[in-house]
């Protein structure tokens, strides 16, 4: 959804993502057993699920348990695991985690009734961290809703490309992103990419957001909507336009945040042909006929309550807990930081999220998530889950 992947699968988001985080030291194990007892006062009371959230949070975290149960009965999750790096995550194991943590959250009557139980019944594996001592930073992704249409108009400009059907012949190095759409964006019908418009945005930065983002919800001019999502991408790494923006003197990186990067574009849109075409990495979409924003597991991707990390090292469709400081929307919708631990499932990978030390929290749809997600970054912990042989 809202990442991109480093395979040509799911969501795939650079999560906000505007500036590039250091990567871990080198570690044999991303994750480490530790004591239960961690799980004292705030930590592992998840006050969402009870008291300041509604029933319709615990619908959210039961279902996305659903998910991640959907993800582990497929063979590509048979086959994740018989290859994962830590023996004690088992398929199986994860599995009966997920099975019996959803009964507890049926049953149990608060957050502290459920901690008190996942202390009693479970083990802890905590990341490492980007130092090593278990500092993880979290970002936040989230799937926008833009305007567009199917046809294109003197309105309707900046297109969204399906998949090359030949991509796999392409020689490499792959074409830049200048060579494929040039510098204004607008030329993608002189070249290769003649032919594969898939629809078409009025804002060249809304199309490139949707490109970081790696899906989106599209209200198109004939009154119907169209959900668009990855379908692949050019080989090139990733380059943050925030930190080509710092490195340039615009913005000051205690100010970076996604809000802050649109803005400076807003205010200065003849900029966009200067930086738009240093980040090289393209990405195609696919129609998805109104599917929920879907992550790296095949599987749907819920607000607030789903995660992506390195699927190189963390284990797929795992429950987690993390704790860290999130922006919230109070009853005016201020968007305002406040330091929560929540139970989460790990759904997701981005192109920007590598290493022990990086987590992205999925947003959901819209306005209001991309606001939050762009003032996601914030340290804190990442602890995994598993029932008690």
């Amino acid at each position: 959804m809202s990442r991109l992947p480093p395979e040509p699968a799911g969501t795939t988001h650079l999560p906000c993502q505007y500036a590039a985080l250091p990567s871990p030291p080198h570690s044999p194990l991303p994750l480490h057993p530790i004591e239960s007892s961690v799980l004292t006062g705030e930590t592992g009371i998840d006050r969402q699920l009870w008291g300041n959230g509604t029933p319709a949070d615990r619908r959210a975290l039961l279902q996305a348990i659903d998910h991640s149960l959907t993800y582990l009965a497929t063979p590509e999750a048979e086959s994740a695991y018989a290859n994962y790096s830590i023996p004690q995550f088992t398929r199986d194991r994860v599995r009966r985690s997920l099975i019996r943590f959803r009964q507890l959250v049926r049953n149990t009557q608060s957050p502290e009734e459920l901690q008190a139980a996942v202390r009693r019944e479970f083990d802890l594996y905590q990341s490492i961290g980007s130092d090593g001592q278990g500092t993880v930073k979290f970002t936040g992704y989230f799937e926008p809703v833009y305007a567009a249409s199917r046809v294109q108009t003197a309105e309707f400009r900046y297109p969204l490309y399906a998949l090359p059907p030949d991509l796999a012949e392409w020689t490499r190095p792959h074409p830049t992103r200048r060579e494929l759409e040039g510098n204004d964006g607008l030329q993608g019908s002189r070249g290769r990419l003649r032919g594969l418009e898939l629809v078409w945005l009025r804002d060249r930065l809304e199309a490139f957001l949707v490109q970081i983002q790696g899906s989106a919800q599209l209200q198109l001019t004939d009154g119907t909507r169209m959900s668009v999502g990855y379908a692949g991408r050019t080989d090139y790494p990733y380059v943050s336009m925030g930190r080509e923006l710092i490195n340039a003197g615009k913005i000051q990186p205690e100010n970076l945040s996604l809000p802050v990067v649109i803005q400076y574009f807003r205010d200065h849109p003849n900029e966009l042909n200067e930086y738009l075409p240093r980040n090289d990495r393209f990405i195609f979409f696919k129609e998805t006929t109104g599917t929920p924003a879907t992550g790296s597991l095949r599987v749907p991707v819920t607000a607030d309550r789903s995660i992506a990390t390195d699927k190189s090292l963390m284990p797929p469709g795992a429950l987690a807990l993390i704790h860290t400081e999130i922006p919230l929307a109070n009853a005016q919708r201020q968007i305002v930081p406040q330091v929560v631990s929540r139970y989460v499932l790990d759904q997701d990978t981005g192109g920007a999220i590598l290493g022990a030390g990086r987590v992205d929290i999925f947003m959901g749809t819209g306005q209001l998530a991309g606001d939050r997600a762009g003032r996601m970054l914030a340290p804190g912990q990442l602890y995994y889950l598993l029932l008690k042989e």
